[in-house]
């Protein structure tokens, strides 16, 4: 492989790191940098010899007989005064550049108090390049000099821009007072292209946000249950009571919506167990299909090793509803059971669930943004529902009970069952699951 022509700061910086570095090795700081090791330790060797260094000098925080940080012992008197000198000029330079770089951080912290953009970084680096070096304050905020200089190169028109964007947002103020504030950004868009403005929606909405311009928006309510006049009557076989004596018998699903960002939704669907409230079946989807609570039913059976005998308990939707899916339940042994139409309480349990998982996921946000991190935080907060969190109802104990002896207390208090032998068996084998 031919060898690359490395420059004399980048040589400067790598010894700079090496000997800053306390217990790096040559091997660790090459393959950071990507350079071969041979070719690091020549560097710093090359270095020392023209610090008047030995081969073997001590690095900042090295151990070492005589102390951490401190020069080896050397029988020649003037050899240790100038490895002594040598080293007090070292920290000399560290203490300046720390000293440098504190005060540049202090003033980033001010300068930054709004949000710290790319953009406001290169406008600090600007704003300060007559006080610290280009180079210095590029490396302490983590931006490349390169792309520094390309975004001085283009200040002329991003001041035409800027003063264009006042002149819009001054337009777009207008129109929205003229609307009562009611106009949101596609109806401002609207209005300005009515007048002959060529505009692009997304810009207005960039400076209604950058402004502080909303119109009234009203929150939508996502109908998830939407019943089957034709479905056949299915009995209510729970009639509000959501507790099991033991696992697996006794399951209930519901569906919850799930926002993202520009008014879009992805779609849960869950079957948990009465007895722990663990939830041993979901599935998330852009629609809400029959599919939809099939897999999370068929993930439930994947998770137990079966349903048969079970009762299922849902909402008069008309997915839980439909043929397809009773299908399912009969192919799985499980007896279905759903609560009156129009009843949320008859199906609370699940109701409460949902909403606990909206609470503590979106923390007041409004939506998740994409579907792709929308999927990892339910599905980070599912596994940890499971695994760690803690359930009022199960006198806080976990889903994923720790021992039986723990849960045959816990029932001999709430239920005043004197023989639970016969559930330590069943939870080893099904709630471990």
């Amino acid at each position: 492989m031919a060898m690359k022509d490395y420059s004399d700061e980048f040589k400067a910086d790598a010894v700079a790191l090496y000997e800053s570095t306390p217990g790096a090795t040559y091997k660790d700081i090459a393959a950071d940098l990507g350079i071969n090791r041979a070719t690091l330790r020549e560097w710093v060797l090359r270095d020392r010899g023209r610090r008047g260094l030995g081969p073997a000098a001590a690095r900042p925080g090295a151990n070492a007989p005589t102390g951490a940080g401190r020069p080896a012992a050397s029988a020649d008197p003037d050899e240790r005064i100038r490895q002594l000198e040598a080293r007090v000029a070292e920290l000399e330079a560290s203490e300046r550049k720390l000293a440098t770089e504190r005060d540049i951080l202090r003033k980033a912290a001010k300068y930054f108090a709004g949000g710290d953009e790319l953009v406001s970084r290169f406008q600090f680096v600007h704003d300060h390049r007559d006080a610290y070096e280009v180079k210095r304050l590029c490396q302490v905020l983590d931006v490349n000099r390169s792309s520094y200089y390309k975004w001085l190169g283009g200040a002329g028109p991003r001041a035409v821009r800027r003063r264009e964007d006042e002149v819009l947002a001054e337009r777009i103020r207008r129109i929205h007072a003229d609307s009562g504030g009611a106009y949101g950004s596609p109806r401002v868009t609207a209005e300005l292209r009515e007048t002959g403005t060529r505009v692009n929606h997304k810009r207005v909405a960039r400076l209604m946000r950058t402004h502080g311009i909303v119109g009234i928006r009203l929150r939508r309510r996502v109908r998830t249950t939407v019943p089957d006049p034709t479905a056949p009557v299915i009995a209510d076989l729970f009639e509000r009571d959501f507790t099991a004596p033991e696992p697996g018998r006794k399951y209930m699903g519901d569906i919850t919506y799930l926002p993202l960002a520009g008014g879009e939704f992805l779609y849960l669907a869950t079957v948990l167990d009465c007895f722990s409230r663990r939830v041993v079946g979901w599935s998330i989807a852009d629609h809400m299909r029959t599919d939809l609570v099939a897999d999370a039913l068929r993930m439930a059976a994947a998770t137990r090793g079966d349903l048969d005998g079970a009762v299922f308990h849902s909402d008069h939707g008309a997915q839980y509803g439909s043929r397809a899916f009773a299908d399912l339940c009969s192919d799985l042994g499980v007896t279905r059971s759903m609560g009156a139409v129009g009843s949320s309480a008859d199906n609370a349990a699940c109701e409460s669930f949902h909403a606990s998982l909206k609470r503590e996921t979106l923390r007041g946000a409004r939506d998740y943004g994409d579907p792709a991190t929308c999927r990892r935080t339910v599905f980070a907060w599912l596994t940890r529902y499971n695994t760690r969190r803690r359930h009022s109802t199960n006198g806080h104990l976990r889903p994923r009970l720790r021992s039986g002896v723990e849960l045959q207390d816990r029932l001999r208090s709430k239920h005043g069952q004197d023989d639970p032998s016969l559930l330590i068996g069943r939870i080893g084998s099904r709630e471990g699951m």
